[in-house]
């Protein structure tokens, strides 16, 4: 059943191929079905509404107002459904819990070493990825408006991400599997999406370590806080590494200076 569930999100989402996306996904579904858990029927279930939904959005990175409704609306529907219907049947899976139980010291290690770690990656990415810059559009000359409608929608995307990836799916699959199985295919899951969205080469592997440790850090925490704040600091070079790729005089100093 999870094999086929990675394969419909595989097939689906980044690599639109439909007709084997769809007979993997009504198997997926078949098998869910006969289980004889009803609470597994049911969130099962509620996951592939999420899969089906994604494999028919038009995910992709533009900065554009029409398409922060296109892709915003399937990316809303994603995380709101899915707690609207669990909330009153499966009370406590999906929570949106920001504030940790328990003030972990590795927590805090980790999301400070995330700042020199994120600059590190990126700029790896960059090298062995040169062209990754370009699955964002900016005009050829700096336009400040654009520089923000940049940066407010890759911060955006990047607060979905855990609200989806990470409080959704791994919600989901935590309460019916191992913490194990269930990081795994989140990740999977986590890495199918962004590299539809942008993040093409070396990208998925990237992205598969990154999911997994962001998993990691909310079972151990159980509060999105910590991702939440991982996330933001990557983002913010993120943004910086465009930026700079589209005009080598700009940079962090300009993000600095511009209030983000």
């Amino acid at each position: 059943m999870l094999f086929l569930f990675a394969v419909a999100t595989i097939t689906l989402i980044p690599l639109h191929w439909h007709f084997a996306g769809t007979v993997a996904w009504i198997a997926c579904l078949l098998l869910i079905w006969q289980d004889p858990e009803k609470k597994l029927r049911r969130r099962m279930s509620v996951l592939m509404g999420c899969i089906a939904v994604l494999g028919i959005a038009d995910i992709n990175s533009s900065t554009e107002t029409a398409n922060f409704l296109r892709v915003g609306i399937p990316f809303t529907i994603v995380i709101l459904v899915p707690f609207l219907i669990l909330r009153k049947t499966d009370q406590g899976v999906i929570t949106y819990r920001f504030w940790p139980k328990v003030w972990r010291k590795h927590d805090i290690i980790y999301t400070i070493l995330s700042i020199p770690l994120a600059w590190l990656v990126l700029k790896f990415y960059w090298w062995a990825t040169p062209e990754q810059y370009m699955q964002w559009t900016l005009p050829e000359t700096p336009d400040d408006s654009q520089i923000k409608r940049l940066f407010i929608g890759i911060n955006m995307v990047g607060i979905w991400d855990e609200l989806f990836f990470v409080n959704t799916v791994y919600a989901v699959l935590r309460s019916l599997f191992s913490y194990r199985v269930a990081n795994a295919v989140q990740a999977i899951v986590y890495t199918a999406v962004l590299y539809d969205m942008a993040f093409i080469g070396i990208g998925p592997i990237i992205i598969l370590f990154f999911a997994w440790t962001q998993g990691s850090m909310f079972e151990k925490s159980e509060s999105l806080l910590w991702v939440l704040i991982v996330h933001l600091i990557v983002d913010f070079f993120l943004v910086a590494a465009i930026v700079h790729s589209y005009y080598p005089s700009y940079g962090l100093d300009f993000l600095w200076r511009h209030g983000f």
